[in-house]
């Protein structure tokens, strides 16, 4: 995975999620490797790919979940540290 990025995507609301999920699934060519909910109507969905797919694909998920409701938080890690994958099993 170090070659890889980290892509969040996190909104109000399961919805608009599935916008941002479907969105960026069909912009690059990445893969979407897990979702949370973090609890008061907040989501978050993560992408796997190499760097400039997951920029893109948060980019165009971001953009149309921002239609449909709201965005709270946007991310992309380069190269994330491989003891990242020890918070969580969507990382990798």
């Amino acid at each position: 995975m170090a070659k890889e990025a980290i892509g969040m995507i996190e909104c109000k609301g399961f919805v608009a999620l599935m916008e941002a999920c479907d969105a960026a699934l069909k912009s690059a060519d990445v893969t979407m490797t897990g979702w949370e909910k973090i609890g008061s109507g907040m989501v978050t969905a993560f992408f796997a790919g190499n760097v400039a797919a997951v920029k893109a694909a948060v980019e165009a998920g971001a953009d149309a979940a921002g239609q449909i409701g709201e965005v709270i938080a946007v991310q992309v890690i380069p190269r994330p540290h491989d003891d990242l994958s020890k918070l969580g099993s969507w990382i990798g």
